[in-house]
């Protein structure tokens, strides 16, 4: 490239990096979403003109309405949103024309993988396909969703280049930037974590972090796109392993008649130990993805994968094994599991959140329907499962907990047992574990609890 290029582009970077820092620079977030929604408020509050874009037009309406679209609880983000609505800082759209003043965009939208845990960007592909006809000359494209290592260079850069007719460091400026946030914490998550900030080139990432110095409280390090790739799929590929061993060592004290929650409990005073919390599955966006995210990035290079795939196969497992719990439990009552009507407490993948992604409790529900029991389910941040639990606990024959939700910590548990047909209770998250259910009321089985044969 020659000098004058070069040049011509350093001074096209440092005049954008120039307008975010004044906040004179307009933004675009597309995918309005647990990610998208919150980072528009927040950018909005902070003084920037963001555009957001959506394909769910009743998602559109309501936002631009002031309404949050997310249900669950999310501190702070239904009044911020209808604050930056109101002070007209925050519109959003389904038409992607409205792009063509942008001066950054950032992307996110979901990246699910298919059983057979190939990625797919559906909707990844099709946001740039939609966005490369209106790139405004000189852009920053920033993808925050999380992607394969080497997603950048191979859909990314391709797709934006051949679509717009604009070349990369040339016509516009591409970067990385992984979102690190869970439902419930959707705000303080954006605010206080640390991000890696991966650019094309040294000069897109500080020109990105100057963008996000404006909302995020921490560290913002500077780096390449593919390590920052490979650092968000790496951080809930670990999540995942260490959930992995801690629900392994749940079956083992389980089988030898021992107390998972107390071993782990001894385990962690040990200086260096962090044993993970077991529980009934793994569910969200994110962890039953990512580890298949990161392994896929080596797909063509050799590298011998055992651990991923082991992890991956222990957490998805345990929905079962809260199902072998109850099955037995029932059993002590001589009662099969064929023709029993089940209440299923939880649906969502997370207490108190709304975000039923990849949900454990399907995959159990979906296994005692195939063994022709009759299952009910309640969640209270889920529409389409919500009611009375004391009403839906009448004539079952045993209640599973699947997630923690706050509504469950406080049950009336004698009304509880007195709506079953039997007192059979399955804690799947050890809610109860240290302050178990009364044995002469109760036919309670813990995960990770001895004593469930």
């Amino acid at each position: 490239m020659e000098a004058s290029v070069i040049n011509e582009n350093l001074l096209a970077l440092s005049n954008l990096k120039q307008s975010i820092e004044s906040k004179k620079a307009k933004l675009a977030v597309i995918g309005l979403g647990y990610v998208g929604l919150p980072v528009a408020c927040m950018f909005s509050d902070a003084g920037f003109d963001v555009l957001g874009v959506e394909i769910i037009q009743e998602r559109v309406n309501k936002i631009n309405q002031g309404i949050s679209p997310i249900e669950g609880k999310e501190p702070g983000l239904a009044e911020l949103l209808a604050k930056v609505v109101n002070n007209n800082k925050l519109k959003a759209t389904t038409q992607y024309d409205a792009l063509t003043t942008r001066d950054v965009i950032l992307i996110d939208v979901e990246t699910p993988v298919d059983e057979n845990n190939i990625p797919r960007y559906e909707a990844l592909r099709s946001a740039l396909n939609s966005l490369a006809p209106h790139l405004k000359q000189h852009a920053l494209v920033i993808v925050e969703s999380t992607i394969a290592p080497g997603t950048m260079r191979e859909v990314v850069q391709p797709i934006l280049e051949e679509k717009s007719g604009k070349r990369v460091n040339i016509d516009f400026f591409l970067g990385n930037c992984p979102e690190r946030v869970m439902p419930g914490k959707l705000l303080s998550n954006l605010c206080s974590l640390s991000r890696v900030v991966g650019g094309n080139t040294p000069q897109t990432a500080e020109t990105m972090i100057s963008l996000y110095q404006h909302i995020v409280q921490a560290d913002l390090d500077p780096t390449d796109c593919v390590t920052a790739e490979i650092v968000k799929t790496a951080e809930n590929a670990y999540r995942d392993v260490q959930i992995a061993f801690a629900n392994e060592l749940a079956l083992i004290c389980q089988a030898l008649d021992s107390d998972v929650w107390r071993v782990r409990e001894l385990v962690n005073k040990s200086p260096g130990r962090n044993v993970h919390l077991p529980g009934a599955g793994v569910g969200g966006h994110c962890i039953p993805k990512d580890p298949w995210l990161l392994a896929y990035g080596v797909k063509d290079k050799h590298v011998p994968l055992h651990l991923i795939p082991v992890a991956r196969h222990i957490n998805d497992h345990m929905p079962i094994e809260v199902a072998k719990l109850l099955k037995h439990a029932l059993a002590t009552c001589k009662k099969n599991l064929q023709g029993s009507r089940i209440l299923v407490l939880g649906y969502a993948y997370l207490e108190n959140s709304d975000d039923d992604r990849n949900s454990p409790t399907k995959t159990l529900v979906d296994y005692l329907q195939k063994e022709n029991a009759e299952v009910i389910v309640h969640d209270p941040f889920i529409s389409q499962y919500k009611g009375h639990v004391i009403h839906l606990a009448e004539n079952a024959h045993a209640v599973v907990l699947m997630v923690a939700h706050s509504e469950y910590l406080t049950i009336d548990l004698e009304r509880l047992r007195t709506a079953l047909r039997l007192p059979i209770f399955i804690d799947g998250r050890g809610v109860f574990a240290h302050h178990p259910l009364d044995e002469e009321e109760w036919i309670y089985r813990c995960l990770g609890k001895g004593n469930n044969e």
